[in-house]
């Protein structure tokens, strides 16, 4: 989640200083972030997905085979 307010906060900048500076360039960058940003969140939820299917439930207490 943090990961994700700090790629908002510098899409923020990147718009408002390209608007400032009257070029495209930071918000063609943006779109970069954002593609990335969504691929982290696929992944993200591939992985609770195959948790499911293997142990049948996403509860976190029950999930304790990833601390070994």
């Amino acid at each position: 989640m943090a990961i994700e307010l700090m790629l908002l906060a510098v899409n923020m900048n990147f718009v408002a200083f390209s608007h400032y500076l009257g070029n495209i360039d930071g918000q063609i960058f943006v779109f970069f972030i954002l593609t990335v940003a969504a691929a982290e969140a696929a992944i993200g939820l591939a992985i609770l997905i195959l948790l499911f299917r293997t142990k049948r439930t996403i509860n976190v207490d029950r999930l304790d085979s990833l601390k070994h």
